[in-house]
């Protein structure tokens, strides 16, 4: 073998003039090469002793970090119950905030700003795709939960009717407007550009606004998720420093098996423990109907037959003795949390196993800096966006129960009947709303006089 180095390869620490080795991104010679090694895989390591006044040095920044890692600890925990416990509006707030933020920093990792100089319309572009995106879930979120507000409105019935084709219509801008950009020499940049970007859009804002519908149905399907993933997320790290031996995962080289299961153990009791406190309570069962309300209203809704104790009773065995049953009472929602539980101890950590491969791949150690201590607000979200679409997909597949609500009947009415029809509809309500003794006659000749021609 000839002591060249082999043509095309290139080696992070010897870049030249003591230049520090650029974490890879699309269009680099180095994207390409072995991405299991960490960014401690290219920095020369110093033989020479370590110095008291290293040690000091060292000390102090450790002590520092952990410093702020806490505090912003109780800054967090503090602004989510505040958010939480202030409305589902404000919930709303923070989830959207997450998604933007998460969307930005996940973009900045194969961002190449040398190249974003001569392609100006590129990073524009990005967030071009971001609000298109968020118009078009939003929407879907508004009419589907207020239609009973948004189809009565002239100035947003025409919006709500025609939302779909109106967010279509703008990704074709989008998309026309990539295609007229494109330029000879930048051409692969480009396109790993668009399908990052897509990438972003289906694994963080697509995912996680299925999170803003779960707050819509009730805030427990948001806040047991949650919190589930947090409770793994503690019981894993205490149950893996306590007796953690078997490694589980060669991207998480602090993973271990017994912390992974004794950390499902402990979820599942948690959850059971926590449902059984979040069904006494309206303000997390309850639909968001006014998006006004908080911990302090008064909401009234028809309970989730899920949510309601039912007592179980064996049938009689032939080997014990006669009329001798056993009976347990619980609500099935504590069935139900089971399985949430285990999907967020055993399914919902891959997501962050997911974010560990990709941050090794651009040999980075954190998505950024937006929550200091705790690197970037990905780094926090990464398992909470998969089980966010998890208990929404349940919820839906094996919870939620059909029932005609108010903007169901305006819905059909304003979309499946003509005019002359909702003429009609009206003056019959009005008569049998009379009938009933609810209204006074004289509302019938105000709705005739009214639709008098």
């Amino acid at each position: 073998m000839s002591g060249k180095a082999r043509r095309g390869v290139k080696f992070a620490h010897r870049m030249g003039n003591g230049q520090e080795a650029r974490r890879a991104s699309f269009g680099d010679a180095t994207a390409d090469q072995d991405s299991s090694h960490s960014v401690e895989d290219v920095v020369i390591k110093n033989d020479q002793p370590i110095t008291e006044q290293e040690k000091a040095a060292e000390y102090e920044k450790k002590k520092a970090n952990f410093i702020t890692r806490t505090l912003w600890t109780f800054v967090m925990i503090f602004g989510f119950f505040t958010a939480l416990f202030m409305g589902h509006i404000y919930v709303l707030c923070i989830i959207t905030y997450i998604q933007i933020t998460s969307f930005k920093e996940v973009i900045a990792i194969a961002a190449v700003p040398s190249r974003e100089r001569d392609l100006r319309p590129t990073k524009s572009l990005n967030w071009y795709w971001l609000a298109s995106t968020m118009y078009f879930l939003y929407g879907e979120s508004v009419i589907y939960y207020f239609k009973h507000i948004v189809l009565v409105d002239k100035v947003l019935l025409p919006l709500a009717t025609h939302h779909r084709f109106i967010s279509f219509i703008l990704y074709v801008f989008g998309f026309v407007f990539f295609v007229g950009s494109l330029k000879p020499g930048h051409l692969k940049f480009q396109f790993a550009q668009f399908g990052w970007t897509h990438m972003a859009l289906f694994l963080i804002i697509v995912q996680s606004h299925f999170i803003i519908n779960n707050v819509l149905e009730g805030l427990i399907w948001f806040f047991l998720p949650a919190a589930l993933v947090i409770t793994n997320d503690i019981f894993a790290y205490i149950c893996g420093i306590t007796f953690g031996r078997t490694q589980l995962i060669k991207l998480s080289p602090k993973k271990t098996v017994e912390g992974f299961v004794g950390a499902w153990i402990m979820t599942v009791l948690f959850g059971v423990f926590l449902t059984s406190l979040l069904i006494r309570s309206k303000y997390f069962i309850c639909p968001a109907t006014d998006l006004g309300a908080n911990i302090f209203s008064s909401l009234e809704c028809e309970p989730n037959p899920v949510f309601i104790p039912t007592t179980f009773t064996t049938p009689e065995l032939f080997f014990l003795p006669p009329n001798t049953t056993f009976s347990v009472t619980f609500a099935p929602m504590q069935i139900h949390t089971f399985f949430w539980a285990t999907f967020a101890s055993l399914i919902a950590p891959f997501g962050g196993f997911f974010a560990s491969g990709l941050k090794r791949t651009f040999k980075i150690k954190d998505f950024g800096h937006s929550i200091p201590g705790h690197g970037g607000m990905t780094d926090r979200m990464d398992c909470q966006f998969v089980m966010g679409l998890f208990a929404y997909v349940y919820y839906h597949s094996f919870i939620d129960f059909v029932q005609y609500n108010l903007g169901d009947v305006v819905q059909s009415a304003v979309t499946g009947l003509t005019t002359s029809q909702q003429i009609a509809l009206v003056k019959q309500m009005s008569q049998y709303l009379v009938n009933q003794g609810v209204a006074e006659q004289d509302l019938l000749q105000c709705v005739n006089n009214a639709f008098s021609p």
